[in-house]
């Protein structure tokens, strides 16, 4: 399971909810214009500050979806890439230590 396609969905379902808010807020203030109870200067204003807010907040969102997704790869004990370059990098050195201990063995 590929841990940033997870993210990835995560936060493109992010961001399709987002638009599907602004989408309504939207229909919601046209709708109180439409009655009267708004005028469109004032609409226009209150629907920037929204959508302002909720770039805002879908930017934290991203942060915290990242860090829980690193928490919860790390509670099952899955290892990160540094882990692993260590770890590859430590098998090649020990790699090159066999195969010149067998060379001096062959001499």
């Amino acid at each position: 399971m590929d841990s940033n396609n997870w993210l990835q969905q995560l936060m493109i379902l992010g961001i399709g909810t987002t638009s599907l808010v602004a989408e309504k807020l939207k229909d919601v203030s046209d709708e109180l214009v439409k009655d009267g109870k708004l005028n469109p200067d004032q609409a226009k204003v209150v629907m920037d500050d929204i959508v302002q807010q909720l770039k805002s907040e879908q930017g934290n969102l991203e942060i915290q979806m990242q860090r829980q997704m690193r928490n919860m790869m790390q509670d099952l004990g899955v290892a990160r890439q540094s882990e692993v370059d260590e770890l590859r990098g430590r098998i090649d050195r020990l790699e090159r230590q066999v195969r010149d201990l067998e060379n001096k063995l062959w001499r």
